[in-house]
């Protein structure tokens, strides 16, 4: 039984890329960060649904067949619309990327990912000590 007091502690890592998102955990992980990875938004929305433990989402901006972006507005049209959104892709002039800022994403990260800039802001929207 999980202690209600306890914020959540997982993040979800939404990429198209196998190999990106399970490095991005493999990352995370060797900093005591635990992770869930899912290849598009369908399988994330899923994921988002059916675990209350989730408390950051990392998504790319580009995927197929539902991009980042729709995946973004339907978190921020359910229960879970004050979840922590960080967004990721490989081309900084996506016009898709000032649209998301719109939506109240927490920041933007360009491919390659820094990943001790992206551990920092993961721990820090965990509310864990750094």
């Amino acid at each position: 039984m999980l202690e209600p007091d306890l914020p959540p502690q997982r993040v979800l890592i939404v990429d198209d890329d196998k190999d990106a998102r399970e490095l991005l955990a493999e990352i995370l992980g060797l900093d005591g960060i635990r992770c869930m990875t899912a290849e598009n938004g369908e399988a994330a929305w899923d994921l988002l649904k059916s675990s209350s433990s989730i408390g950051l989402l990392i998504t790319d901006l580009r995927m197929a067949p539902s991009n980042g972006l729709e995946l973004i507005r339907q978190v921020r049209e359910s229960p879970r619309a004050a979840l922590p959104i960080i967004i990721m892709s490989g081309d900084a002039e996506a016009p898709d990327v000032i649209d998301a800022m719109h939506l109240s994403v927490v920041d933007f990260l360009l491919k390659p990912i820094d990943s001790a800039k992206l551990a920092k802001m993961v721990k820090r929207e965990l509310g864990m000590a750094s």
